[in-house]
């Protein structure tokens, strides 16, 4: 006959039984040992309640409660959690929502599992909807329940919003917000974007300011934030774009590679802070224009008002002018890979056609013509009705700009 069966992960409490030992008259009792068991089960139930309780405890600023939803013995997870509740308050974050979705490979050694979490949030104040993204989180059962063991990590199917990506800085105006890895000069980028909103609005005049500007602690940081392969963004200084899948309106960002960012002297940070701020402005993402033109647009407002001479601002473009002769197209979307090996002077290539276009009709008839292209008007039509052009035209005034560049000439 079968003995009984002990489950060992809901075991509790002792057993005993009296067993008689032969010879020696007395009746002894004896108690089975109880097995140390290690809680080792993945449980989906548990690890979704413990999400439910760090929503809570954000939504109340309870920092406490969300440093218990780590294991006793997993300072460093705590503190995590305590990073959440702090920014959570800063940064006035709403609409915070987490959901299991599933386990990715079962238990590690270690008595964790890895899961696919999808996190919603938005900025009080600056985000009209929620971001929605898929989010790794680790997970161990404990004795007391569900501890939450790591955020983050996992492959770029998934991201670490900046927010979740460790402790930040933050500061708050009306309409301006910057979270920032500890570490940073927050003051520093909030005086840079300070000065990009007026920069912006001279131009596109229509823009109600609210900027959000997030650094996260270095390059790898910003490729987790973003859901990108390691070194997409290697040269980039800030990118503009959603902390989620871009569309449904989804609220648009600026995220700053600090990495490269901070290799940049003034002039250099206060356009490339200008430039993705009429991103922002312009609601890039979701233009139907060329790569070109959003691109040239935005380096034509930051660059609209400096000082700074064109061997510095078309220095590469000129480089290759002289090397190969000006090109015969308008850039492609293809020459904006963010890998290519000559993104500067492609950049510097699309600034000179929108200059080219304001030289013929304003910098008034290019923000016409750059709202019209991006709503959906074919770029012909919208050529020739603002600035009386036809492509050709377009192509013909760029490379003869090219040609006069200073070290353009072979």
């Amino acid at each position: 006959m079968a003995g009984p069966s002990l489950l060992l992960v809901v075991l509790v409490g002792v057993i005993t039984w009296a067993v008689v030992l032969p010879g020696d008259g007395e009746d002894a009792p004896y108690t089975a040992p109880i097995p140390t068991a290690t809680l080792v089960a993945v449980d989906p139930t548990g690890a979704a309640e413990s999400l439910q309780r760090l929503v809570a405890a954000l939504a109340d600023g309870d920092r406490a409660s969300a440093t218990a939803l780590a294991a006793p013995d997993d300072g460093a997870t705590a503190a995590r959690l305590g990073d959440l509740v702090d920014v959570a308050a800063a940064a006035r974050l709403s609409d915070v929502t987490m959901r299991y979705i599933d386990d990715d490979g079962g238990l590690s050694a270690d008595g964790t599992w890895a899961a696919t979490v999808d996190v919603g949030w938005a900025y009080a104040g600056f985000d009209r909807e929620p971001t929605s993204t898929e989010v790794s989180m680790r997970f161990r059962s404990t004795p007391a329940g569900v501890a939450i063991a790591g955020i983050g990590g996992g492959d770029t199917s998934v991201r670490t919003p900046v927010w979740m990506s460790g402790p930040m800085q933050v500061s708050r105006s009306a309409d301006l917000l910057v979270v920032a890895a500890v570490g940073t000069d927050l003051a520093a980028y909030v005086r840079l974007a300070e000065t990009a909103v007026p920069t912006v609005s001279e131009v596109v005049t229509s823009w109600r300011p609210r900027l959000v500007v997030e650094v996260p602690a270095d390059g790898a940081a910003l490729e987790a934030a973003l859901g990108t392969d390691p070194g997409y963004y290697a040269q980039i200084a800030a990118v503009t774009g959603a902390g989620g899948p871009v569309g449904n309106g989804a609220p648009i960002h600026i995220f700053v590679n600090p990495d490269v960012f901070g290799g940049l002297g003034r002039a250099g940070r206060e356009v490339v802070l200008a430039h993705e701020a009429t991103h922002v402005a312009t609601d890039a993402p979701s233009s139907q224009g060329p790569t070109w033109l959003t691109e040239g647009f935005a380096d034509y407002v930051a660059l609209r008002e400096t000082r700074l001479p064109l061997t510095k601002t078309a220095a590469q473009v000129a480089a290759q002018v002289r090397a190969d002769g000006p090109p015969s197209a308008l850039p492609s979307a293809a020459e904006f890979d963010t890998r290519g090996p000559h993104l500067g002077a492609v950049y510097e290539a699309a600034w000179l056609v929108c200059v080219s276009l304001a030289e013929r009709g304003g910098t008034a008839d290019l923000a016409a013509f750059y709202a019209d292209v991006s709503d959906g008007t074919p770029l012909d039509r919208a050529l020739r009705r603002d600035f009386d052009w036809s492509r050709a035209d377009l192509v013909r005034a760029w490379r003869t700009r090219l040609r006069q560049l200073p070290g353009a000439a072979a």
